[in-house]
């Protein structure tokens, strides 16, 4: 399956725009895996600006 980094860009809701991973939604998972966090796409807005992808934020703001 080949990868539609121009369609994924559109959806990609993550600010910090020197990102590397734009568009490669599988790179982007594996970077933030790797370092015990989330991607910001699973973040609501707010909390995807404050940068804080860990797992304990997640939880913490979905938990309600």
């Amino acid at each position: 399956m080949e990868c539609n980094m121009e369609k994924n860009k559109i959806n990609c809701t993550c600010t910090y725009e020197p990102c590397p991973h734009k568009g490669r939604c599988c790179e982007c998972i594996t970077y933030h895996w790797d370092m015990a966090e989330l991607p910001g796409c699973l973040f609501p807005p707010d909390i995807e600006r404050t940068y804080d992808r860990s797992i304990k934020k997640f939880i913490s703001t979905y938990q309600d």
